[in-house]
């Protein structure tokens, strides 16, 4: 396979492709970490709300019980050509605790509403403080297009 090179973007042209990126992809991989066991990635479904990232997992989850001690978390979407990298602190939110408007749009886009589970679900947000983002290696100068929840221009 050959490498496919990228005209480099500017940093308002990479901020509009994470932007649609977040509300287009549907898969995230979730990065945790226990002082104890170490790190944890797992693949989730994810909602971008247009400020946060949410995402569901089972409340007994290795996901959960890591967020409640280190919630520090790193997001990255599947691309490893056209690379987008989340950084912030994780939330959990009961079913009954998720704002309304969230967990809707959550069951809209995935036909599955884990409020009506038996076993229970916590919703996982994120509102990202750093975001990354780069296509090849003549992008990865400027990478950084959110800093400290800000985008930058």
């Amino acid at each position: 396979m050959e490498p496919t090179e990228a005209a480099r973007r500017g940093t308002a042209e990479r901020v509009r492709d994470v932007i649609e990126r977040l509300g287009t992809e549907r898969d995230v991989w979730l990065s945790t970490a226990h002082p104890d066991h170490g790190p944890h990635q797992v693949p989730l479904w994810f909602l971008w709300d247009g400020r946060a990232v949410w995402m569901c997992t089972g409340a007994a989850s290795a996901t959960v019980r890591n967020v409640r001690t280190e919630p520090r978390v790193r997001l990255a979407l599947p691309d490893t050509f056209d690379v987008v990298l989340l950084q912030g602190e994780a939330e959990c939110f009961p079913g009954r605790e998720v704002p309304d408007d969230a967990a809707e749009a959550f069951a809209a886009k995935f036909g599955w509403d884990p409020r009506a589970e038996e076993e229970p679900y916590l919703y996982v947000r994120v509102v990202p403080r750093t975001v990354r983002a780069w296509r090849g290696v003549p992008e990865l100068r400027g990478r950084v297009v959110m800093r400290d929840g800000t985008w930058l221009e």
